[in-house]
């Protein structure tokens, strides 16, 4: 008996996406991968590996944004539109039909005038490659589970490591489910169950990192219900609490066989997060900038390198990057100015700033002025005056990054928006970041190996796009009641878990949970 090798294809958009940053997200910011590229970008789909080798994996495009401001229709439409085409193709040369669809997004994209794109561009899959066709989706746990999407998909799983360390394996994992489903489900089951649960939580993942309690535990938990006989998998969503969408918040949701098996892990899950609710804290001392140089400036020379987290602009959640409020700060004291301290500053970005240090040259003192292009309502473009300590060319993110050196501070300026989150980041630079008395960075918790370097840690709430005091944002059209806006609930939530139909039948109306 000769074994046939399931069709699958490969197609998805991820961008997190903050609709309180000003910036926009345009077509090229996803670096789209075409065809056989979005098989190279995952090891785990080489033809050596075992995954690679049990099915045919075709892919359409997959593209991957810096996480930024709402992405412009016109994006929205050039990509989706040439997804389509591409899956058209693949659909036409293997006999008008396919078997699965690894679906790879994020789940925090927010496009100009339209609600739960991810869902909107799923549907338009669907109608190219059709109902019957099996689609497993993988999404950051910071991404939202509409129940329209829940719908489309028939697996759907997502990160349990916060920072995410397991970007990978959560990847892997749902293309071996989907591989699974396609060759080993039991005889006469075509989709499995699906057990929806929403939670009225919205937090930032600042306060929800799996590093510390009580995510830990909840998400301990998953792989126990994985393991449960009947169930293939299960994972929590926080949600994404940076964008003001009617679907945003925490969701958990089980798939399987059995269809008890999924409704009891799913209740579960459900009211260990709920349970926790109001326990969930800053994943390190908070305080405004100043406090936190002040703390800073006291542990010297004892826990360095300080890192001080500049919260509010976090390009990797969605920032613009280029609110200079924290650095105009930074310059501005006085203990600063001239001393023997050691301290750096990541980043802002500043084209015209770039130019002229790389004109003028390492070792040139120059007067520039860099910073809010985009974002300038907390604060203007600031203009520094310092020596240029080091210039690198090709950052397939900034371009270009210049270090100027202004009293003890030295400043990172680039030609794009760059995170910073290891320590190669900065060494490539001439800088020692083990070696500096303060290291101020525009992230949220601190990446792995930042978080092992730093002797002292605190986070700054700091205004910007990504602002961690979520009530001064001004979000309106959540779902309410929503914790932490809402303190009281007239009664608590429903901690039922909802079936969703599957993805070949009709999705029945709800009052409540659209």
């Amino acid at each position: 008996m000769t074994f046939t090798k399931p069709v699958i294809a490969i197609a998805g958009l991820a961008c997190e996406t903050s609709t309180f940053t000003p910036s926009r997200t345009l077509a090229p910011f996803f670096h789209p991968q075409r065809g056989a590229e979005c098989i190279e970008i995952n090891p785990f789909l080489h033809p050596s590996t075992l995954l690679g080798r049990a099915a045919s994996w075709h892919g359409a495009l997959t593209g991957h944004a810096l996480p930024g401001g709402i992405v412009t229709r016109d994006a929205f439409e050039e990509l989706a539109s040439e997804i389509t085409t591409r899956l058209s193709a693949i659909v036409a040369a293997n006999g008008d039909s396919i078997d699965g669809l690894w679906y790879d997004i994020h789940g925090a994209m927010v496009v100009e005038d339209m609600d739960d794109c991810e869902a909107v561009l799923l549907d338009r899959i669907r109608k190219v490659i059709g109902p019957d066709t099996i689609v497993s989706a993988s999404m950051d746990l910071h991404g939202n589970v509409s129940r329209r999407l829940a719908h489309q998909t028939d697996l759907i799983t997502c990160y349990r490591m916060a920072p995410h360390e397991d970007t990978m394996e959560t990847k892997e994992r749902a293309c071996r489910n989907l591989v699974d489903v396609l060759t080993l489900r039991p005889k006469g089951k075509q989709r499995p169950f699906k057990a929806w649960l929403p939670l009225p939580i919205l937090l930032p993942g600042e306060q929800t990192s799996t590093r510390l309690e009580p995510a830990k535990h909840i998400y301990a938990a998953v792989p126990g219900v994985e393991a449960t006989e009947g169930v293939l998998d299960s994972a929590i969503w926080v949600g994404y609490a940076w964008a003001d969408e009617r679907r945003n918040q925490a969701v958990v949701v089980v798939t399987g066989w059995n269809e008890e098996a999924c409704k009891t892990g799913a209740e579960h899950l459900g009211r260990l997060f709920w349970h926790a609710h109001a326990d969930f804290k800053f994943v390190a001392p908070t305080g405004t900038l100043g406090e936190c140089l002040d703390a800073a400036l006291e542990s010297i020379p004892t826990d360095r390198p300080y890192f001080i987290s500049d919260s509010g602009d976090n390009p990797t959640a969605g920032g613009s990057g280029d609110v200079t409020w924290g650095l105009t700060q930074l310059i501005a004291r006085k203990e600063l100015k001239d001393s023997n301290l050691n301290v750096i500053y990541a980043s802002v970005p500043g084209p015209e700033a770039v130019k002229k240090a790389v004109e003028a040259g390492v070792g040139a003192t120059i007067t520039v002025t860099a910073g809010a292009e985009i974002d300038n309502i907390h604060a203007g473009p600031i203009t520094l005056t310092g020596r240029v300590h080091s210039i690198k060319h090709g950052d397939p993110h900034a371009r270009i990054e210049v270090v100027l050196q202004v009293g003890s501070v030295y400043a990172i300026l680039t030609d794009l928006r760059k995170p910073y989150h290891k320590e190669a980041d900065f060494t490539d630079l001439d800088l020692q970041p083990r070696e500096a008395d303060i290291v101020v960075v525009k992230i949220g918790y601190l990446e792995p190996e930042l978080y092992d370097m730093a002797k002292g840690w605190m986070l700054a709430l700091t205004p910007g796009g990504v602002d961690q005091n979520l009530e001064r944002l001004g979000h309106k059209l959540i779902k309410r009641p929503m914790w932490p806006f809402d303190k009281l609930f007239d009664m608590p939530p429903d901690l039922r878990a909802r079936f969703i139909a599957a993805s070949n039948e009709p999705l029945p109306a709800s009052p409540v949970d659209d």
